[in-house]
């Protein structure tokens, strides 16, 4: 399938794009110093402009000081700020791709922590359910003011050399709250009615376009549907949409969802949405309008993409977490090569973690992100021999690394595959995806020579002392702990790892003992199989408390359509012929099951590490194998022990 429209120019008003691909506003937390550009920021941008990208859509920069959701993203609503931002688009105008800067306020999805210590805005005084702070009530003077506010941060971004400007009126922010009836209540001149709830759109637009004159490009991001409870739905959105085109916008950006809703219906859809779920909101837009619109959601296959376009859906294709995993997705696709591109699994644990906990935006499937700026891939002169303890996640990113560098590397497996622990992970329900990745570092150490992977083979001190490697980086990852309780030697008892993969039988009556993302996975995964009970048992007050709080949500609405049983306060105190003894309180009874599969955890494997503590050769430890933890910090630390090999 060529993708000749996917790769076609096309214009969004004067500013013509060189192929359909868009990268979408993404919070970044990069820049620290008032709103100013960083190098770190600048070379993550640049990372997707080498990638081929047709359309960079920058993060969301605030219109003045306190208007951000975030601790450390940009803004252009003062002067002096330009010159790191012209710098910036400087830099991106180097490559073919074209730069619009997204400009928003917050509203009540910020927080004091994060503004200046200053109470949240909004419409009405209604606590967001994200960041739970009771906003103020604009005043009608205050709505005016900020609405100047996006006029004058409109001209700074012209200054700055950016291509256009994005307004971002979707999820959730200031300007999504006023169109919602959930969120506005007002009677003034901004509330009350239709017309009323969308005139801080029309004044901001008519405020910007006053700013930047004619020729210069506007488009609106706006969501589609909030999926909150009595939100705006799209039958709204349609007038919403005709009216945007006559208002003078170049191009709609149609997202959506709000913040504070599930992952699966949510602006940034978890494993638990299918991939192109928006798409049929975009097609409905092309009838309503005649500029170019816009789609996004975890779209990720190149000839899906082009499938849309040629089936006249939409005109440009937003693809926000897959630019993330792979910045060079564009020029791969274009090449063909779509076996070598990196795809987003859905996971949410480095890119909407990072905006919680006020980080740098970072990725599970691609470590190298937020890094572009430090990260030195230039071979050594002297290639050294590394050896490689496990070829799970951390061990193949460590292998992968090390070979860019050009060393030569010795990777060692005990078991008959790679992928350790991850390979189990994408066998729950919603979870295929994840085969991606451990799939794509296969294919990727298969590519260098100076890699020689040993799968059946434990790496051992004999094999040290003989092999006499450079440096060792251990990487044996994790096994799961079995607790020391009467019976627990009894076939009927599984460990979670073996009952995903299928290696040991479970019968039809399953207690799962764990209530941690792994217990309720398997969970649903055997809920999924019509078991004829499933119940999982948590010893604290409440389960999922190590998952990322929307997927948690949809995890749980899953396990309640499954029928499966939680207890918790309860933990498992033995194993008998004819069931589990289960420990409430002071209370000890029998729970009849006959497979009690257990997922109370990991613990490191540092056997091989205690063997080679004094082998006179330098050591790293990578992973699960340091202790037990996401997958997150396994690959970033395995890639970041290659590189510095």
């Amino acid at each position: 399938m060529k993708l000749t429209t996917l790769f076609s120019p096309m214009k969004i008003g004067s500013c013509e794009i060189p192929n359909r691909t868009v990268v979408p506003a993404m919070v970044s937390n990069m820049c620290p110093d008032n709103g100013k550009a960083s190098e770190q920021y600048i070379r993550y941008h640049e990372e997707k402009a080498k990638g081929g990208w047709g359309l960079i859509i920058t993060e969301n920069y605030r219109v003045n000081p306190t208007a951000g959701g975030y601790p450390y993203i940009c803004g252009l609503w003062d002067e002096s700020q330009i010159e790191s931002h012209k710098r910036f688009t400087d830099t991106i105008h180097q490559y073919q791709s074209k730069i619009f800067c997204q400009i928003y306020h917050a509203g009540r999805q910020a927080n004091h922590l994060v503004n200046g210590g200053v109470q949240p805005v909004s419409c009405s005084p209604i606590a967001d359910a994200w960041n739970k702070e009771i906003p103020h009530e604009l005043t009608t003077e205050e709505v005016g003011q900020i609405v100047a506010d996006f006029g004058r941060t409109a001209r700074n971004c012209k200054n700055a050399g950016f291509d256009g400007i994005e307004i971002h009126a979707a999820h959730g922010y200031l300007i999504h709250q006023f169109l919602s009836p959930n969120c506005n209540h007002r009677i003034d001149k901004y509330g009350g009615s239709y017309d009323n709830r969308v005139r801080i759109l029309k004044e901001v637009m008519s405020a910007c376009r006053a700013a930047v004159g004619p020729d210069f490009p506007i488009i609106v991001r706006i969501s589609a549907e909030e999926n909150s409870e009595g939100g705006r739905r799209f039958h709204e959105t349609r007038m919403i949409l005709k009216q945007l085109e006559e208002w003078g916008a170049d191009a709609i950006h149609l997202s959506t969802g709000m913040y504070g809703v599930f992952s699966s219906v949510g602006i940034v859809a978890s494993h638990f949405q299918h991939h192109g779920w928006t798409q049929d909101f975009a097609a409905e837009a092309k009838k309503l309008v005649n500029i170019p619109i816009i789609t996004v959601g975890r779209i990720a296959e190149p000839r899906m993409a082009e499938d849309i376009l040629e089936s006249g859906k939409a005109d440009f294709i937003a693809m926000g977490r897959e630019s993330l995993t792979d910045p060079h997705w564009p020029n791969k696709a274009k090449e063909g090569r779509y076996n070598d591109i990196r795809h987003c699994i859905g996971c949410l644990q480095g890119c909407t973690a990072s905006t919680y906990q006020g980080v740098p935006l970072n990725c599970v499937i691609n470590p190298e992100l937020g890094h572009e700026f430090e990260y030195d891939y230039t071979k050594v002169k002297n290639p050294k021999t590394i050896y490689i303890a496990g070829a799970g996640i951390a061990g193949m990113e460590a292998a992968r690394a090390a070979a860019i560098k050009g060393h030569n590397v010795e990777l060692f497996e005990a078991k008959d595959t790679v992928g350790g622990q991850f390979v189990s992970a994408a066998y729950p329900p919603y979870k295929g995806d994840y085969a991606n990745y451990t799939g794509w570092l296969y294919r990727e150490i298969q590519k260098y020579d100076n890699i020689r992977l040993h799968l059946h083979t434990e790496l051992t001190r004999e094999m040290v002392l003989e092999g006499k490697p450079d440096k060792i980086i251990v990487a044996t990852g994790a096994a799961g702990i079995v607790p020391k309780i009467p019976g627990i030697e009894n076939p009927k008892v599984v460990m979670a790892e073996d009952a995903l993969l299928g290696r040991k039988e479970v019968r039809m009556n399953v207690l799962i003992a764990g209530g941690g993302m792994v217990g309720l996975e398997t969970a649903a995964f055997f809920g999924m199989q019509c078991k004829s009970k499933v119940t999982v048992i948590e010893m604290k007050e409440a389960v999922a408390t190590d998952m990322e709080a929307g997927i948690r949500d949809d995890l749980k609405t899953t396990l309640r359509h499954l029928f499966v049983e939680i207890l918790c306060n309860t933990s498992i105190a033995g194993i008998t012929d004819e069931g589990a003894l289960i420990k409430q309180g002071n209370d000890i009874r029998l729970y009849p099951c006959d497979t009690v599969v257990m997922a109370i955890g990991t613990r490191s494997n540092q056997s091989l590490l205690d063997e080679l503590r004094d082998c006179g050769i330098e050591i790293v430890v990578v992973g699960d194998a340091v202790k037990a933890r996401q997958i997150t910090q396994a690959s970033r630390e395995g890639f970041v022990a290659g590189l510095n090999a």
